[in-house]
């Protein structure tokens, strides 16, 4: 993403899991985890959305800790529908954010991994943000955000999306009255509106 990117290796469920971390000016506030889109359609963390999301954590003060899933770049193993890639973000939360403030967040197929990822680790710790992206409720069974948490977090989802339709994610927000932010004219991948992104989710990070 930049000079200051460092790039590492972890060891998980499936072998090697590929990191990028990047690091705020000053001390960081927590450590945010971002997951990537679906990996059998080019997702990687190097996506410019995930990097939004990761530029957006790091001015807001958090050091941004982005991985690539089982079977991408340098990470070990076979994708496996998002069960093994929830434990690659399991794995990437206990062994780089054991303790302290965690924030967590994911793209398309990385936020329905994200919405597991939270409903496991709520269980047994505080969470301070969770920010979901073109979240593929049209494709997968996203989890649901615990009624106590919806301050804490932020949906957000373009009109003109043609991967995710809108309307599947307000299907899936309604029942939970869980608000979600709709960028208007906006597609899957947010060409053109990915300041706009951004300055979004820097609000709710400020919030």
């Amino acid at each position: 993403m930049n000079s200051q990117t460092l790039t590492s290796l972890i060891e998980g469920p499936a072998g090697s899991i590929e990191l990028a971390i990047d690091a705020p000016f000053g001390e960081p506030r927590g450590v945010a985890v971002i997951a990537h889109p679906h990996p059998l359609f080019g997702g990687t963390l190097d996506n410019k959305v995930v990097q939004t999301l990761a530029r957006a954590f790091t001015q807001a003060g958090w050091t941004a800790v982005r991985f690539n899933f089982r079977g991408v770049g340098a990470s070990a193993g076979q994708h496996d529908e998002g069960r093994g890639e929830l434990d690659d973000m399991l794995s990437v939360v206990q062994q780089l954010a054991p303790g302290g403030a965690l924030a967590l967040a994911g793209f398309s197929f990385g936020a329905f991994v994200t919405s597991h990822a939270f409903e496991r680790l709520q269980l047994h710790r505080e969470i301070d943000k969770l920010v979901l992206v073109g979240t593929a409720a049209s494709r997968f069974t996203v989890a649901p955000v615990a009624q106590a948490a919806h301050l804490k977090t932020i949906v957000i989802h373009g009109e003109q999306d043609d991967t995710v339709p809108l309307s599947s994610v307000l299907d899936w927000a309604r029942p939970q009255v869980l608000p979600v932010t709709v960028i208007p004219g906006g597609g899957h991948f947010f060409h053109g509106q990915l300041p706009l992104l951004k300055s979004l989710v820097l609000r709710h990070l400020a919030s």
